[in-house]
Order: structure tokens, then sequence, then C-alpha cells
């Protein structure tokens, strides 16, 4: 990558008036302005440093165009920075999130409060979309009875959302900048439609968009609770299909993603947190959400990279896979980091290299388990359990990233247990970091900075006033499932992985219009006015 130059900006000159205190009279000073990355600029920079190695983008190429949209967006980020009204926020059920493993589709879920009188919802965590949306005035949704879903911890029937019983609900009208449909609306005033596919087969939602109060809490220095009311817009989903009528996020989803309809951006444009948030999975199957977290100085991180010259999804550059000292270099790779999928996926040739690599290390018999939906499993002893390779990530800024358990395991009996490495393929050309891999750790999108930050963790030592928050007790939220029937292989019940994936823009209301690359660097570059005096 070039080297970034903090120095100059656009050909252009300015003028100064100055009245000389003496004798009144009028002088003219000018100050010179030039582009950010002409030769005039390169000759400047190697005076002052007298750094003649500098690296310098070539003009119109594709490294010169992605570093000045870039710039353009911290520009803009900076320069739309409020006063924060909070540093964090949180659910006004608590912080903590929720797995159920294979009866819930291996997906992390928290409680969230909307609407007045406020109706709870159990929703995924999915950074991979943008839309927050609740089965709501329902056609076609999954059931709402807790017994249907296999688990005996959900002490409590799923709700469905009616907007004409919320005081604090208004329909959003097809004017809306926000409603990416409004060309198919008959009037301005009508409700905006939406409908979002996802990558999952046949698995969408659709219905019409809704402006209401999401109930949020922040905890004060003094852990004194309080209550905040934040207007987002969420999808009333009439009609959902596929993934979502069989096991996976039956009570709605929550996307976390760069788009402007998300929970994040929202928050954020309201001047209520930093534009930042955290997940945290820990290895017993809890965690914690928080809005407004930020990347600390003893985080590792690396920055988000833009796919067709933007940032529209969480991508990071990978360098190498590594399975104990073998180390997989990889070249121009990039992955989608992704609490909506349910397991990591690599590109195809990739993916053969490292089960090749995992498979040759392991000191365990290969088995061949029916209906599994890994393709790697095995029998091994207690103590071969204990022998089994490591697995790190390195990102392009040579940032290392230990997979704390790339295993799914199930115990047979004290002596043997079965195991599956957890890695699965994709015909993509990126791979995707899935909730499985994300295990162990305190992750921060760093939306402001645009930086993946990453620091082990426990999910109870986040800043200590909300690891003590807890969910709803008997009325409320229910507990994790013992960890034993979480980790079981999945069987043919089980529900696809990577069902809260992302999909392409043209089809989805909730994420941005794709414009074409060339014409979004061109947009980015009109807006671009950094200036810096010469003298």
């Amino acid at each position: 990558m070039v080297n970034r130059v903090v120095v100059l900006v656009f050909l252009a000159c300015y003028f100064v008036v100055v009245i000389n205190g003496s004798g009144g009279a009028l002088t003219l000073s000018s100050s010179k302005l030039i582009h950010r990355y002409s030769e005039e600029a390169k000759a400047l920079w190697v005076s002052r440093s007298g750094n003649v190695d500098v690296k310098w983008p070539k003009k119109n190429s594709l490294e010169y165009l992605e570093l000045l949209v870039r710039n353009d967006l911290m520009k803009k980020r900076q320069n739309m920075k409020l006063v924060n009204h909070y540093d964090l926020l949180f659910p006004s059920h608590g912080s903590q999130t929720l797995f159920f493993g294979n009866d819930l589709a291996w997906l992390h879920y928290t409680w969230i409060d909307i609407g007045t009188p406020n109706v709870s919802f159990m929703v995924a965590l999915d950074a991979g979309s943008d839309l927050l949306w609740v089965p709501c005035d329902c056609i076609n949704c999954a059931p709402f009875s807790a017994t249907y879903y296999n688990n005996t911890m959900l002490d409590r029937d799923l709700s469905e959302y009616n907007p004409s019983l919320s005081n604090t609900s208004k329909n959003l009208p097809c004017s809306h900048h926000l409603c990416k449909l409004g060309t198919n609306c008959k009037g301005p005033k009508e409700p905006c439609p939406y409908i979002v596919d996802y990558s999952s087969a046949n698995t969408s939602t659709s219905g019409f968009l809704v402006e209401d109060k999401l109930h949020l809490a922040s905890v004060s220095d003094h852990a004194t609770k309080n209550h905040v009311q934040a207007s987002v817009i969420l999808g009333c989903g009439r009609i959902q299909s596929g993934s979502y009528l069989n096991g996976a996020a039956p009570d709605g989803v929550m996307g976390l993603g760069l788009g402007d309809i998300s929970v994040p951006s929202l928050l954020a444009k309201a001047g209520l947190i930093q534009n930042s948030f955290s997940i945290c999975f820990d290895e017993n199957d809890s965690g914690r959400i928080l809005f407004g977290d930020e990347v600390f100085a003893t985080q590792q991180s690396t920055p988000f990279l833009p796919s067709a010259g933007k940032y529209g999804d969480y991508y990071v550059g990978l360098e190498h896979y590594c399975v104990g000292s073998f180390c997989l270099k990889l070249t121009q790779f990039q992955a989608l980091v992704d609490s909506g999928t349910s397991f990591t996926y690599l590109p195809t040739e990739v993916y053969e290299k490292i089960v090749f690599e995992f498979d040759k290390q392991v000191n365990a018999t290969r088995i061949h388990l029916q209906d599994s939906t890994f393709e790697y499993c095995y029998n091994a002893s207690s103590q071969e359990l204990h022998s089994i390779p490591s697995m790190r990530l390195m990102f392009t800024t040579n940032r290392s990233y230990l997979i704390h358990n790339p295993l799914l395991t199930d115990s047979e009996n004290q002596a043997f247990s079965n195991f599956c490495l957890t890695l699965l393929q994709t015909d993509r050309e990126y791979g995707i970091i899935g909730q499985n891999f994300m295990k162990g750790y305190r992750l921060v999108f760093d939306r402001e900075n645009l930086k993946l930050g990453w620091s082990k963790s426990n999910c109870q030592d986040i800043n200590g006033n909300q690891a003590q928050l807890k969910p709803p007790s008997n009325d409320g939220s229910p507990n994790p499932l013992p960890t034993t029937e979480q980790q079981s292989i999945p069987n043919t019940h089980a529900v696809p992985p990577a069902v809260a994936k992302r999909a392409s823009s043209n089809s989805s209301v909730a994420v941005p219009q794709q414009i074409p690359s060339w014409l979004g660097l061109m947009i980015s570059l009109v807006l671009l006015v950094f200036c810096l005096p010469v003298t």
C-alpha cells in the first residue's frame, strides 16, 4: 500500500487582505495550494523531509483513487463528529448476548425492546447486513411458541410487532431518503416497502419500513443506570422465507453494517455515541454487545478495506493462514468479518490447502459422519485432543489472530470424542470470518477510523459497570444452554450456515444501491477538499 503522506491539496490560490495598522494601507498576501499527490507536492515533501525514497501513487491508478477515497471518508467523518451524549449504550435488558447452538442456527442473539409500550424481541446479531427487522403483522413468519424450538431454556414465547399498538411508531414515507424502493410507490406519503435477500438459499424478509423507539441504557460513573430512547428505522417483517422459517433468527435480525439504516449508523448520526460498537462472544457461549465502544491502545487492529471503491462491508486483508508451524501465504486476499455467518468460509483453493495441512498434522483417525455439515471429522482419545494443531490468521498489518477453538466436539464417552474442523468452502473470491472464529475476543468495529480492533477477553472484563448487567429474569431473556449441548455436531436438522449474510444490493432495500466503482471514485474526488497552505 502506498505510504500515506498528509500534505498539500488542490491547485488553487486564496488571498488574504491585511490592514496595515500604521498607515491604514491594504496589503494583499497569497498562499498557493497544490494537489496532495502532484509532482510539485512530491518535490516539496522531499525538500522538507530529505526522504527521496517516498512512494508516490501513480496518477489515476487504483491505489491513487482508493487513497483519495479513504482520505475523503476520514475527513467527512471528522467533520461530522458531534458531542456524544454517552460513552456507551447497550440494550435496555442488558449487554449480554445469547447462543443456543444448533437449536437456533449457531447464531448469537440479544434481547431488545421496541415501541411504546415496549415489546421485547430476541434478535440475531449480524455484522454482514444493515437492516433491523422483526416479525410484524405476519403473513408468513416463524412460529412464536418457545416449545417449537426444542429449547427448554427458552422460557417464554417470542413476540410479534404491531406498529398500530405503539404510540411512537410511524411509517417511513416513500419520499424518505432511506427508502430505496420509493420509485415503486404510488405516492410519496405511502409506507416505504422493503425486501432483503440473504445468501442462504431462498432466505429473505419483506414488508415495510417503520420509525420507532429502541430502548437502550447506559451506566454512569456512579453505576446509575440511565434509560435512553433512540429513534431507529426497522423493518416490519410481514413475510419471511427460507432459513428464517427453519429456526434461524425467528424473532428478527439486528443489522450492524456500515449502511445508513443500521442501528450503529443511526445512533452515531444522532450524536448519541461514537461511530463504533463492539461484540464479544466468550467460549461459554455468552457475550456482550456495546454501542460506542472504541479501540483502546493495547488492542491489536487492522484497517477495513474498500470493495468496488467503497466501504460497504467489514472487509479485512489477510496475508497468511497458519496451521501449526505451517503458514500459507495469501495474495491480495480479503475476508468479510460477519457475526451473522454461522461458521468460517474459505475460497475452495485456499480451503483445500488448509484442510490438507490440518489433516496431515492432526494425530487422530479421520471418520465420516453421516449428515455432518463438515468434511474433516475425526475420532480421538482424550489425550489426542490435546495435540490438535493451532490455527491463526495473519493480517496485512502483520497482526496475529489466534483462533481459540476451530473445532466442534461431541464426546462419546470419557475416553473418546468425535470432533470436526469448522471450516467450509465457498466459490466466492473472498473468505468469511464467521462467529465461530470470533470467540474469545472483544472485537471493536471502529467505523469512525475504519479499522477492526481485537483483544483476548472473557467478556466479563469489559468496562466493569457493564459487565454486571444482566438480561431479564424469569419474565425476560433465557440463560445459555449447557456447553455440552451446544457443541454437538450438526445433523440433518441443522440450519445451513451463513443464514444472515448480506445479499447483493440490487435486491436489498436495506443495503445502499451499487454504483459503478469508477463513478463512486470520481464523486469522492470531486468532494475531496483537503487544503494546507504552502509558505
